[in-house]
C-alpha cells in the first residue's frame, strides 16, 4: 500500500519550490547591485501557482477544448504538465547613470516579504504531516 500525496499538499509543496525560485531571483537582484545596466527579475509568483492549481485540481473552465469533428482527424497534442514561473524585468525604478535599477530597499523588502511567505508555508506543511503522524500512531493503538 502506498503513500499518495494529496493534492492540497502537492500544491503547497509547487508553492515551497516557487517561493524558493523567487528567493534566488531576488538574491540574485541584490547581488548585481553594483552591476552596470542590469535589471532586476522577478518571477510571477501569483501566475505560477494558479496555473499548477488548475493542473493539480484539474481545473480546465478556462481552457477551449479542440473539437474533433472526425475520427480520422488527428487528435490534440496533449499540453506539457510541468507549469514553469514567467520571470519579467521590474520596471518603474529609476536607472543609476551606470543603467542598473535595482533597487536595495525594495529587495530586501520582497525579500523579507518572500522569506515569511515561505516559513508559513513550511508551518502548513509540518502541521498537516503532525496530523496525518497523530492519526496513524492512533489506529496502531487500537489495533
Amino acid at each position: 500500500m502506498g503513500y499518495q500525496v494529496s493534492r492540497s499538499a502537492a500544491l503547497a509543496t509547487a508553492a515551497l519550490d516557487y517561493r524558493a525560485m523567487r528567493q534566488d531571483m531576488i538574491s540574485s537582484n541584490i547581488a548585481n547591485a553594483d552591476t552596470p545596466n542590469y535589471k532586476p527579475r522577478d518571477i510571477s509568483f501569483e501566475n505560477a501557482l494558479r496555473a499548477k492549481r488548475a493542473e493539480i485540481f484539474h481545473d480546465d473552465s478556462k481552457t477551449l477544448k479542440m473539437a474533433q469533428t472526425n475520427e480520422k482527424h488527428l487528435a490534440p497534442k496533449a499540453e506539457s504538465s510541468s507549469v514553469k514561473a514567467d520571470v519579467y524585468f521590474r520596471d518603474g525604478h529609476m536607472a543609476r547613470n551606470d543603467g542598473n535599477s535595482v533597487d536595495i530597499d525594495v529587495e530586501t523588502t520582497e525579500m523579507s516579504k518572500n522569506s515569511v511567505m515561505f516559513n508559513a508555508l513550511v508551518m502548513a506543511k509540518k502541521k498537516d504531516s503532525m496530523i496525518f503522524k497523530s492519526v496513524i500512531e492512533a489506529s496502531q493503538k487500537v489495533n
